[in-house]
């Protein structure tokens, strides 16, 4: 066993005390792109972190475009449209798509996309573009050709000849099989099918195991928001020894971190804005178990506070919040293909910086509520309940 594997495992024991809940934290540190030394990404607005473990390496935008929303329950999505917009995120340097093979036609919205790129845009465009997915499989039995089957058809979708990043999600602890499709998938990267080998939803504990059999992995992607703040508990301490990095989705609540919600209530029927897509409905969840409207809009009065002394939206400053924090490489923006956009919003996030105050007064509006560890478990744990 490694050194840091050995001090992992010290870590993780049962006498291991909590981490405390911080203000000031220590951002990811990543690489700027193009070979550039490391540098402190909070203080330099670098659009690019590099994910790697061993030989294997992956630069992506700290913003990703969030497609679950093609999966239904947003609107109609018109693919012409969709692929379209697609283009306007690349465009405007949003060149890190997060996509799922259960995500309706996402996959296949992207390779409609990276065709377009190839026949219309310069090669450096494509070079940077990024098309991240997951594998989310049934808990049976992993063989090879089960799980090459799976990768095969996400290649196929999305018209690649190597997947950029697999990120991998596993539904039942009790059965060990996620060991056995990990490693068939670690093979299939070794021959030249998948660039990164990744995770989405593992708790701690089992991310130590993973890492100790081997399996090379490069992040782990996992609800991260003011609110949900579980993943700087057991997970980003796990990470600071490993070398593996955060990817978060649900940094803004769907839509709840924004104005739109500021001054509203919810509870009262037609009085505030509908709760009207699954986003919506799964974060206003995790709200009241972290502690309630009130407490809520107690919050994004804070946040509202430093987002006009910065001169940007509640959102900004709600994804540059988690970006500072430790371990995290990127954070997920759902985009609705052709539907709407928030370019503008989500471009300022990189020129955004947040000082010593601005940082203690949203954690200190965070602190205010329930810790989600004591109630949901660790990272992952809400879908294992």
């Amino acid at each position: 066993m490694s050194s840091s594997s050995s001090a992992a495992r010290t870590l993780l024991s049962p006498a291991a005390p909590p981490v405390p809940r911080r203000g000031v934290v220590r951002p990811a540190r990543c690489s700027g792109g193009g070979g550039a030394a490391a540098v402190e990404t909070a203080a330099s607005g670098a659009k690019v972190c590099t994910v790697s473990n061993r030989g294997d390496s992956l630069a992506i935008c700290r913003v990703l475009n969030g497609m679950w929303q093609t999966s239904g329950g947003w609107g109609r999505i018109d693919r012409d449209a969709a692929v379209d917009a697609m283009l306007a995120y690349a465009d405007a340097g949003l060149s890190t798509f997060d996509m799922a093979d259960h995500y309706g036609p996402a996959e296949d919205l992207y390779g409609l996309f990276i065709n377009r790129v190839r026949r219309e845009r310069p090669p450096e465009l494509l070079e940077e573009i990024k098309g991240l997915t997951k594998w989310v499989p049934p808990p049976v039995k992993m063989t090879r050709s089960y799980v090459e089957d799976n990768i095969n058809r996400s290649r196929k979708r999305m018209d690649v000849s190597a997947l950029d990043m697999l990120q991998f999600h596993w539904w039942d602890y009790a059965n060990p099989g996620y060991l056995d499709a990990l490693k068939h998938i670690t093979d299939l990267k070794e021959e030249g099918k998948i660039k990164t080998v990744a995770l989405t939803n593992f708790d701690t504990d089992r991310l130590q195991i993973i890492l100790e059999n081997g399996i090379p992995i490069v992040s782990n992607q996992v609800q991260h928001s003011i609110v949900d703040m579980r993943p700087q508990r057991r997970m980003a301490e796990l990470c600071q020894l490993t070398g593996v990095k955060l990817i978060t989705y649900g940094t803004v609540m769907g839509g709840l971190l924004s104005e739109k919600f500021l001054d509203t209530n919810v509870s009262i029927p037609f009085a505030g804005p509908p709760l009207n897509t699954p986003s919506l409905q799964k974060y206003k969840r995790m709200v009241d178990a972290w502690g309630g409207w009130s407490l809520f809009q107690a919050l994004l009065q804070t946040l509202k506070k430093v987002s006009l002394k910065h001169g940007v939206s509640i959102s900004t400053v709600a994804v540059r919040y988690i970006l500072n924090q430790t371990s995290v490489a990127g954070s997920m923006v759902g985009v609705r293909l052709g539907l709407s956009e928030h370019i503008k919003d989500t471009n300022a996030i990189f020129s955004l910086e947040l000082d010593e105050d601005d940082m203690n007064s949203i954690t200190e509006a965070s602190n205010k509520g329930r810790n989600l560890m004591d109630i949901i478990g660790d990272c992952g744990d809400e879908y294992r309940a």
